[in-house]
């Protein structure tokens, strides 16, 4: 039997515009008039709340295998159903063992396996001796990968140096998969280190922690990229961008014709160093969150188009590992996880700068589509498209609260804040897997392969 959502406001890739979402046997059989359905059609009126395509989200760690006490595939896709998400790209460290190799991938998925509230796919991993392995990683399924300059807060996925690295990018570029790249460099961060040492710096004050990550190891970092993406010729993707004065420079790359992509996160268009206590270790993330004027910034680098989507960085970790107890900066984990509510916070923040839900559609859903070579599969709402979509309440407001989290370790840098949009529905190939509170019994996710 045929259904519709009617809605004031559904989300195109043409526009905002009252229409009917037909959805039969899983599919959006049209995007219509209400008079245009037929008779028999189960209606469902969703008044003046918008529905928007459902949410993509390529930079997410699951930790699973390994570390399922962190974070694992139910409860991390339950927090994307909660939060709009109906695509996960899941990265290939902090589950043990790390998805650098074929049997690694294989382990992934049978962990995956009817677990799932939504789809899911894998990046895989550049480490320092995998290069033989990239190639039959891609054969297999992974949809880019990703790598670190620095070291990455676990032993086992390695940093990979220069040398390294060069050596892994002639793979890469034969694949035309992405490489996504951490991109900052040791050695800004070491002698800032070294420099704070020296001076006994207090690593409880938030000043102390930005001063060791200078914006000089992105610069440094991403100048590398371009010039080797200049050399090599291969899909360059910056996750996480926390400095705008890298802007320039990417702008510039762009304008040659280099295939680069930048994406950046929740916690920097919302957070602020000035606002940050000292002690609030639930907000250290690496890169970190840098000054109101960089926030503004990243902004207005979203508008110019130069930064091409948003992504989470959902990182969660076990509560003690935030260290909140002494609250050092430096020994705390660095990680942000902000899945179930991270829509509404950037609509919060779209609704102070004039940026309708078009442009969240495409930050949020197409763009992260599209550098995961998913665009004929999620991103938008078009015809013979599978149904995954999210209702929306674009007036209604929450206060974060732990029920809201749904992910394993429900600690929050956003706990306690009132938000403005609220995900009333999700809705995967026409299925409900999150309503009115409720995230359905049955997980019906599985993972996408190209």
């Amino acid at each position: 039997m045929a259904q519709a959502f009617l809605s004031n406001r559904v989300v195109t890739p043409h526009g905002t515009q009252p229409a009917a979402l037909l959805v039969e046997a899983g599919r959006i059989r049209a995007i219509c008039r209400a008079s245009e359905l037929p008779a028999d059609t189960i209606l469902h009126d969703c008044g003046n709340d918008a529905i928007l395509p459902g949410l993509v989200d390529t930079h997410v760690h699951i930790n699973q295998p390994g570390r399922t006490e962190w974070e694992g595939f139910r409860t991390a896709t339950r927090a994307a159903a909660a939060g709009g998400f109906t695509t996960l790209v899941d990265m290939p460290l902090n589950c043990l063992p790390e998805t650098t190799t074929v049997a690694a991938l294989e382990a992934k998925r049978e962990a995956a396996r009817g677990e799932c509230f939504v789809d899911w796919a894998p990046w895989g991993g550049v480490v320092a001796d995998n290069q033989q392995h990239l190639l039959p990683l891609a054969r297999a399924g992974v949809l880019g990968y990703k790598c670190f300059l620095i070291y990455p807060g676990c032993d086992g996925f390695t940093m990979v140096d220069q040398r390294q690295l060069e050596a892994a990018l002639p793979h890469i570029a034969e694949s035309g998969l992405p490489l996504l790249v951490h991109a900052e460099l040791a050695g800004p961060i070491d002698r800032a280190t070294q420099s704070l040492q020296s001076q006994s710096a207090d690593w409880r004050k938030y000043a102390t922690y930005l001063a060791s990550r200078p914006d000089e190891a992105e610069l440094d970092a991403i100048h590398l990229m371009i010039r080797l993406c200049r050399q090599y010729r291969f899909r360059l993707h910056i996750v996480h961008l926390s400095t705008a004065l890298a802007l320039q420079e990417l702008q510039s790359a762009r304008a040659e014709g280099l295939p680069i992509t930048v994406e950046t996160c929740p916690h920097y268009l919302h957070f602020a160093a000035e606002q940050i206590p000292d002690g609030a270790t639930l907000l250290k993330c690496a890169p970190p969150i840098r000054s109101r004027e960089n926030q503004q910034a990243l902004w207005q680098g979203l508008r110019n188009g130069i930064i091409d989507m948003i992504v989470t960085d959902h990182s969660p970790c076990p509560p003690p590992m935030k260290c909140q107890d002494t609250g050092r900066f430096d020994l705390a984990w660095g990680g942000i996880a902000s899945l179930p509510v991270a829509l509404s916070i950037i609509y919060t923040e779209c609704t102070h700068r004039g940026f309708t839900l078009n442009h969240l559609a495409r930050w949020m859903s197409s763009a992260p589509a599209a550098l995961a070579s998913l665009s004929h599969r999620a991103g938008s709402l078009s015809e013979g498209r599978e149904a995954n979509f999210t209702i929306f309440d674009t007036v209604a407001e929450f206060t974060v609260t732990a029920d809201k989290l749904h992910y394993r370790c429900p600690i929050s840098a956003y706990m306690g804040e009132t938000l403005r949009g609220v995900v009333k529905a999700t809705y995967l190939r026409g299925e409900p897997v999150y309503r009115e509170g409720v995230i359905a019994a049955t997980p019906i996710g599985h993972e996408i392969k190209l």
